[in-house]
Order: C-alpha cells, then sequence, then structure tokens
C-alpha cells in the first residue's frame, strides 16, 4: 500500500535528506512540499526545497511557500547551524529548475486534502496551526501528522526547548490539541540517526552527483554540529519522521500523553511527555523512542541512490 504524503518543512540539510527519502521510497507518494519559516527565512526554505527537487529530477511535485513568521512570536533562524542560505556547502547558482507553485501552502494543502493523506512536519508547526483555524473541512483528511520535533528530555535551543517547538510553541499546541492522530518524532529518537563514517563512507560509493551533493551537505552538517554541541558525528533528524511513515518498525513509538509549553519563562517550546503516567493524563500521542539504525540507513540510502 502507497501513502499519500505531504512535506511541511524549512529545508534545512537534514529537511533535505527527508525530501530525498519521501521521493524515492516507493511505499510514499509525495503529493506536495509547503515551506515554513524556520532553519532559515521562508524565501531560503523555498528556494531550497526546489533546489533539492530538481537535484532528485522532480517536477511532479508543487512546492508552496507557507508562513514567513510564527503565529505570535519573532522569527528566530537556525543559520548557526544551517549556515547562510540554510543549504550551506555546496555552492549553486542560477534558478532551480523546479517552479514555485503560485498557491500558498495553505491554498496547495486545502486542495490536495480533497483526499485523504498523511502529513510529515519537519519543522515549526505554523502552517498546520493555520490550516487547522482557517479551513478545518481540509484538515479533517489529515490522516496522521508525523512530527520531527520535540523532545523527552533536553533540548537543542534552550534547555528543554528542540528548536522546531521553540520557534511556534503556540502553533504546536493548536496542532497537538488538534485531536489528528499525531506522532512525535524528538530528539531523543533523533539522535539515534547519527551520520557516521561508515554512513559517509557507504554514501561516497554511490557514486553519483546526487550522492556527492548529499557528502557535502553532511560534511557542513557535521562542522557546525561538532562546533556548538561537540558532536563527533551529527544526528539526521528529519528524515526519522518519513521513515516512520515509510515502515512504522524503523521508529519504535510508545503512546504518551504531550502538552506543549507556552507560557513558562525558562521553559518556552518544551514538549512535556508523561511517558510515565505521573499526570494522569490519558494518552494523546505516539511518541518515539527507539531507531532501527541498519534499517533507517538501508532506506535512506537507497532511496538516496535511485534519485
Amino acid at each position: 500500500m502507497v501513502t499519500p504524503l505531504i512535506l511541511d518543512c524549512d529545508p534545512g540539510h537534514d529537511d533535505a535528506l527527508a525530501i530525498l527519502l519521501a521521493v524515492a521510497d516507493p511505499t510514499v507518494d509525495l503529493r506536495a512540499v509547503t515551506t515554513v519559516a524556520g532553519n532559515q527565512t521562508v524565501d531560503k526554505c523555498t528556494l531550497n526545497a526546489r533546489r533539492v527537487l530538481s537535484l532528485a529530477g522532480v517536477s511532479s511535485v508543487p512546492v508552496a511557500r507557507g508562513a514567513d513568521r510564527p503565529l505570535v512570536r519573532p522569527l528566530r533562524i537556525a543559520d548557526d547551524v544551517h549556515g547562510g542560505t540554510g543549504l550551506d556547502g555546496p555552492t549553486f547558482t542560477g534558478e532551480p529548475s523546479v517552479p514555485e507553485s503560485p498557491l500558498r501552502a495553505h491554498e496547495l494543502l486545502v486542495d490536495v486534502l480533497r483526499e485523504p493523506a498523511t502529513v510529515v512536519a519537519t519543522g515549526a508547526l505554523t502552517n498546520l496551526a493555520r490550516l487547522l483555524t482557517e479551513a478545518p473541512e481540509a484538515a479533517a483528511n489529515i490522516t496522521e501528522i508525523v512530527w520531527m520535533g520535540g523532545s523527552t528530555d533536553r533540548g537543542n535551543i534552550q534547555p528543554l526547548a528542540e528548536a522546531n517547538a521553540y520557534v511556534d510553541p503556540e502553533a504546536a499546541d493548536v496542532v497537538v490539541r488538534s485531536g489528528i492522530p499525531f506522532t512525535m518524532c524528538g530528539l531523543n529518537v533523533t539522535h539515534q540517526a547519527l551520520v557516521t563514517d561508515d554512513v559517509l563512507a557507504r554514501l561516497a560509493r554511490i557514486g553519483t552527483p546526487l550522492a556527492d551533493v548529499c557528502g557535502e551537505w553532511m560534511t557542513f552538517f557535521a562542522s557546525t554540529y561538532r562546533e556548538l554541541f561537540g558532536f563527533e558525528h551529527p544526528p539526521l533528524h528529519d528524515p526519522v519522521a518519513v521513515a516512520r511513515v515509510i515502515d512504522p518498525a524503523i521508529v519504535r513509538c510508545v503512546e504518551a500523553n504531550l502538552v506543549v509549553e507556552t507560557e513558562g519563562r525558562w521553559t518556552a517550546g518544551a514538549t512535556v511527555v508523561d511517558l510515565d503516567g505521573y499526570t494522569g493524563r490519558p494518552p494523546n500521542v505516539r511518541i518515539a523512542v527507539d531507531l532501527d539504525r541498519d534499517a533507517f540507513w538501508d532506506r535512506l540510502l537507497t532511496a538516496i541512490s535511485v534519485c
């Protein structure tokens, strides 16, 4: 069975590889890519999404520009991680071959969601929160939202907040409370998807121009993670959420209660996951807790090799 898929993202190095996985894996049918400000401005994220699809030789997937800022907060971008373009590493010139859709993200989502689809979100949840408010009849056709965001423990932009949650916690709160089936793939599981030397060696052996670009992206990404966080090898967050849709066995989940902190002076953007039932609140989401690393990398590297 092939799963219709919408990817809402803010490319971003790890978003770029999530796009490639969604494009090439035969178990999903990528229907649309929508962009949101986060890793960089929405202008740069939209250009990057178009560029990745162009590199993959894909022309049939529309790319629509979404929210340029969070619902209520000022935008904070992650140029310290992803660089001035959002996809620093290889140098690109000229316009990508894939055009930007004349539709805005909200309009494209309404159009694509005339039929049921799964949404993988790998950035702030601003676009989806707006869809829930402005077009609830379209949002009702979302089969599931699988989000790369949050964490069951520490954060990566604040002590308790992961970046995609911190950029727009109000939007995350709206989406989590919507009642749409929701799966959170947070840092606790994506930190298991490390781009180790053996992964880079396998990527180099693919030997295609696209694989070479991916290697350059990962080399840049590794350098910023080493400088900022002291990681020997960088974690590749966003493709984990796509992998969960492709094969749930790759990303093991448990049911738990999740609330998103929006008011804490020191904890805004924290994803409060009650794994042990302390609060007595019933489970409302699935929480990813474990990654089959070998299966994950086999799937992603195969996708890159066939793009």
